[in-house]
C-alpha cells in the first residue's frame, strides 16, 4: 500500500515529504475512517534524557500525520485519488499537544488520527500517539486548505 505522503507530488516538508531525504519520512495510510502511521524514532531525536523521544519530534509527527490526513480527505471529497487532479495543499492553522507519558526512544510510535470536523476550508483532527500500548500524547490539529497559488513557482 502506497503511503499518502508518497502520492502527494512535490512534497519537500521536513516531517512528511518523501522529497526531503533529511526529513522524518512519516508514512500514513487509511484504516477505515482513521489514518494510521507507525514511526520509528532515531537516536538523535532524544530529549535531555537520551532514553526518551524529544517532545518537538512528537509534535511534528502528529502535525504532519494530521495535515496529510486532511489533504487525503480533501482529494477524496473532490472525487480524486491522492495526487491526481488539481493539487491540494493544507497548512497547519493550529497544533495543540498534550504529553501524557514519555515515549522511549527505542520504541515505535503509532499515530491514529480521526477527522472531527471538515468544511470546505478547514479540518479539525484528533490524534493519539501510542507507545507500548498506551496513549503517550494527544494532539488536535486544525488544517487549513490553501489555494493552489500558495505553491506558485515552487514546483521543483
Amino acid at each position: 500500500m502506497t503511503a499518502i505522503q508518497d502520492r502527494i507530488p512535490h512534497n519537500h516538508c521536513y516531517g512528511c515529504g518523501p522529497d526531503n531525504p533529511e526529513g522524518l519520512q512519516i508514512k500514513s495510510h487509511w484504516d477505515g475512517r482513521e489514518s494510521v502511521c507507525t514511526y520509528i524514532p532515531r537516536p538523535e531525536q532524544c530529549a535531555g534524557p537520551t532514553q526518551y523521544l524529544y517532545g518537538g519530534t512528537i509534535a511534528s509527527i502528529i502535525d504532519c500525520h494530521c495535515v496529510c490526513t486532511s489533504i487525503a480527505n480533501y482529494y477524496e471529497r473532490d472525487g480524486f485519488e491522492v495526487g491526481e487532479g488539481p493539487p491540494i495543499w493544507c497548512v497547519t492553522g493550529n497544533l495543540s499537544v498534550r504529553y501524557l507519558k514519555p515515549i522511549e526512544i527505542d520504541k515505535p510510535v503509532e499515530l491514529r488520527a480521526t477527522i472531527r470536523e471538515c468544511t470546505d476550508r478547514k479540518t479539525i483532527l484528533d490524534c493519539m500517539a501510542i507507545s507500548e500500548g498506551a496513549v503517550a500524547a494527544e494532539g488536535e490539529v486544525i488544517a487549513i486548505r490553501v489555494p493552489e497559488t500558495w505553491r506558485a513557482g515552487h514546483e521543483d
